[in-house]
């Protein structure tokens, strides 16, 4: 009996690929060349599977252009935005995603931002790169303190409650902010804001961790940035979409957010040329994921997910 056919539409860790090719008549991307809708189409012809990646975009259109052949998509990555799930199950397509085995390295990703931005480390590593350090001073890039501060988690899921879970370590006060309360052992004490009235003044440290989509769409705006308190710290390990970048820029010139880290962008890979100029943000290459562990687990839970639909079964990392 031949093997399924598995579109592979990026270059995935070498466990991940030889697992595809023992496992399927895989169709592997060995260049790494990205991948436009057009592509995805071309290359799908006569597959059963496609294994996509968050960079890549299949909307309506694509979607409805797929051969019949195709059964299931999975996305390497927890976020899934970038498929349009009601397409695919219009079109009897099942789309299954990487829930829970990202959590704790996106949460460290967060909470390295949050301390690079804090402490000026990427000010600090420019100076060290360009021979530029003349040695310690008293008054050297002098940063702020995280631990004890106050944290406001916006999105308070997998990552956000792990991240809360890391804060703590450092004596810091969690709230949070999302459509509803969590029970009490999940919210292990956290405050429950549910407006943005209380909890942005709340916010000495703001981390983004809500789902894009078109209702979190520049959810960090000119308005909202307004109710936090001057100096606040910023971080986004989440979704680029969720930042207007012109009232984040305006704000990182004028002070009233000290501090940024980034690790997403709205448009990525293209970066507003405004963070550029600007020596108080950290700017990460969407690295939230970016650990061996990380990415084997992904990659496994993704073609379990593929195994199980094309099996008759229902996969457990199903997208509904």
């Amino acid at each position: 009996m031949p093997k399924p056919v598995l579109l592979v539409t990026r270059k995935l860790p070498a466990a991940i690929e030889a697992r595809c090719a023992a496992d399927y008549t895989a169709r592997l991307n060995e260049a790494d060349t990205p991948r436009s809708p057009a592509d995805i189409l071309a290359l799908a012809q006569g597959a059963d599977a496609i294994l996509a990646c968050a960079a890549d975009r299949i909307d309506a259109a694509t979607m409805a252009a797929l051969p019949v052949s195709v059964r299931v998509i999975a996305t390497f990555s927890v976020g899934y935005d970038h498929i349009d799930v009601a397409a695919a199950h219009a079109r009897g397509i099942a789309v299954v995603n990487t829930p829970d085995v990202l959590s704790v390295a996106t949460a460290e990703c967060a909470m390295l931002l949050i301390l690079a931005a804090a402490r000026r480390a990427g000010e600090g590593e420019r100076l060290v790169r360009a021979g530029k350090w003349e040695g310690w001073a008293p008054t050297q890039l002098m940063g702020t303190l995280v631990s004890g501060r106050r944290l406001g988690i916006f999105g308070m899921g997998r990552i956000g409650r792990e991240l809360a879970r890391m804060a703590r370590g450092f004596g810091m006060a969690v709230h949070y902010h999302d459509i509803a309360r969590l029970p009490p052992e999940l919210e292990q004490g956290a405050v429950y804001h549910a407006s943005d009235e209380t909890f942005l003044p709340a916010c000495d440290v703001l981390s983004l961790h809500a789902p894009g989509g078109p209702g979190t769409r520049h959810w960090l705006n000119a308005a909202r940035i307004a109710r936090l308190p001057r100096g606040v710290i910023v971080a986004n390990a989440a979704r680029g979409t969720l930042v207007d970048d012109e009232a984040l820029v305006a704000a990182l010139k004028s002070g009233h957010v000290g501090y940024a880290g980034l690790d997403v962008y709205d448009g990525e890979p293209n970066v507003n040329p405004g963070y550029l100029a600007q020596q108080n943000v950290v700017l990460l290459p969407h690295l939230g994921s970016a650990t061996t562990e990380t990415r084997d687990a992904m990659g496994h839970l993704a073609l379990d997910g593929i195994d199980a639909v094309l099996a008759g079964r229902t996969p457990a990392n199903l997208v509904r």
